[in-house]
């Protein structure tokens, strides 16, 4: 007869030890099968999270706005220049506020910055409020290395649009002057690399708020950006920078 307290064999043990292994294996398994619906719904709102939390495209647009609204202030003041400026700015405004952001222009280095808006009170940042600084954007609205190459765009414009006002009709050569002046400015990019949103805003907004165009530019405004195309086609930029640099090299030596 066996007493109770006698110790179970060895393989006794072992089957208890290995039952007990299984049961533990299934219990934690079971856990994580009951974790991956919870986990599965909270990743992709992890993965779309971004800092900041604005489309690239957005500021981007908001940049364009603001550099708008500096062009038509920059033009002797009138009352259409005014309300130009000043509906670049409710656009760019507008803009950030779709996606809950404010814009500012921080004047003391020439930046643009899109503050969230519950960073705000009363138009101030609220320094007690802000728990994450990435989440701001800024844009240099005069970054270093920009002015080579306008420099560069800007000469090519206008060699192009010297280049209309010798072989074409005055209409064509003022809006080219125009397009130029628009294109250096606004996108800093060749006036043969303009888009056709690009061209579209040039018609549309910039050239009759910012041209001052007669009626006769007005309805030829689609032949002169043709022809402004086809003259291009026949101008040197590396030529035109050449003739630029050959003139502020002749201005040196006349002021010296």
């Amino acid at each position: 007869m066996t007493r109770t307290d006698d110790e179970p064999p060895e393989w006794a043990k072992e089957r208890a030890r290995e039952m007990m292994a299984a049961e533990n294996d299934a219990e934690a398994n079971g856990s994580a099968d009951a974790d991956d619906p919870a986990d599965a719904a909270e990743s992709p709102d992890r993965d779309e999270e971004r800092v900041p939390d604005v489309p690239v495209e957005a500021v981007d647009e908001a940049e364009r706005l603001t550099r708008l609204a500096r062009e038509a202030e920059s033009a002797e003041p009138t009352p259409e220049i005014e309300e130009a400026a000043d509906q670049y700015r409710e656009r760019r405004d507008a803009l950030a506020t779709e996606y809950g952001y404010t814009a500012r222009v921080r004047g003391e280095d020439d930046t643009l910055v899109l503050y969230p808006d519950e960073w705000m009170e009363e138009g101030t940042v609220q320094l007690d409020r802000v728990e994450d600084t990435d989440r701001a954007v800024e844009v240099s609205l005069s970054g270093p290395g920009d002015a080579d190459r306008y420099r560069e765009v800007a000469a090519y414009n206008e060699a192009v649009a010297a280049a209309v006002g010798e072989c074409e009709a005055e209409v064509h050569a003022r809006t080219a002057e125009t397009f130029a002046s628009f294109m250096s400015n606004h996108y800093v990019r060749p006036v043969d690399d303009a888009t056709p949103q690009m061209r579209a805003e040039f018609r549309e907004e910039y050239f009759v708020r910012n041209g001052w165009p007669t009626d006769e530019q007005l309805a030829a405004v689609d032949e002169s950006l043709s022809v402004i195309e086809s003259v291009a086609a026949d101008v040197d930029e590396s030529v035109a920078v050449e003739a630029l640099d050959d003139r502020e090299s002749a201005d040196d030596d006349g002021s010296t």
